[in-house]
């Protein structure tokens, strides 16, 4: 591993103001694989952030790490989410203070309807939006809400593995490949879902292999290659920017 005792930390990483959340110098293995390399960055509330790169850059790795998931272990590093320090939790602990992961497998439990999915997540706590909010802002839902989960579509199914999260009280979502597998015309229902959850300022993460889906979104980026971050910057940037997205993203 890197010297990394003598770097200077910033300020955002004892949480302060604007940053809501802030992770900083974080180094992450699996196993003997060193895979998250050193990385730094913060996000104001309301944000959404696209965190891009080639496959096997680090970027579920770096979701996983924030977190606290079992896999690939933090072995350095400090990350804040509103004054609370996530590297001192575990997992459940961290689900508890409001970062909720939703995993590009979705995990809807099969054998329940999609109501007792999102019940479940309730019970986990703490509570978040109520079933009926949910199903003001996800009307497919609700239209099957007594169908088992596992046999919705895969564009159904993402909107459930969303509206899981947000029915606990997530502060951070974090949101892996959502768009994964999806017909263009499903992911844009999925984006509009999307808009309408950054109009009522929930900070979001979203690694996206469809990097400008993903940029359409985002309010910033940050693009990873082999675990390191290589730009730190606005999505309109990267949009605006041919050579850097045909050297890191191949688009």
């Amino acid at each position: 591993m890197s010297d990394t005792k003598n770097k200077a930390k910033p300020i955002v990483s004892q949480g302060a103001d604007p940053a809501f959340f802030s992770c900083w110098d974080i180094h992450s293995y699996y196993g003997e694989s060193y895979i998250v390399q050193g990385v730094s960055f913060d996000i104001r509330e309301g944000e959404i952030l696209a965190l891009l790169g080639r496959n096997g850059a680090g970027k579920t790795s770096t979701l996983r790490s924030i977190a606290r998931a079992s896999d690939p272990q933090v072995n350095h590093g400090e990350m804040w989410l509103d004054h609370q320090p996530l590297h001192e939790m575990e997992d459940y602990q961290v689900a508890q203070v409001g970062v909720a992961l939703v995993p590009e497998d979705r995990c809807i439990i099969g054998g329940l309807t999609v109501e007792e999915n999102l019940q479940l997540a309730q019970i986990e706590g703490p509570i978040g939006w109520t079933i009926e909010r949910i199903y003001e802002h996800f009307p497919r839902l609700g239209e099957r809400k007594d169908q088992d989960g596992v046999t919705l579509s895969g564009g159904e199914q993402q909107m459930l593995a969303v509206a899981r999260a947000l029915a606990r009280d997530v502060k951070l979502l974090l949101l892996d490949e959502p768009y994964e597998g999806l017909a263009p015309v499903i992911v844009h229902e999925i984006e509009e879902i999307l808009l309408s959850i950054k109009k009522l300022g929930i900070t979001t993460i979203i690694v996206e292999q469809n990097a400008v889906a993903a940029l359409r979104l985002a309010d910033r980026a940050l693009i990873l290659d082999t675990g390191k971050i290589v730009f730190d910057g606005t999505a309109q940037e990267v949009l605006d920017d041919e050579v850097l997205r045909h050297q890191y993203l191949a688009i």
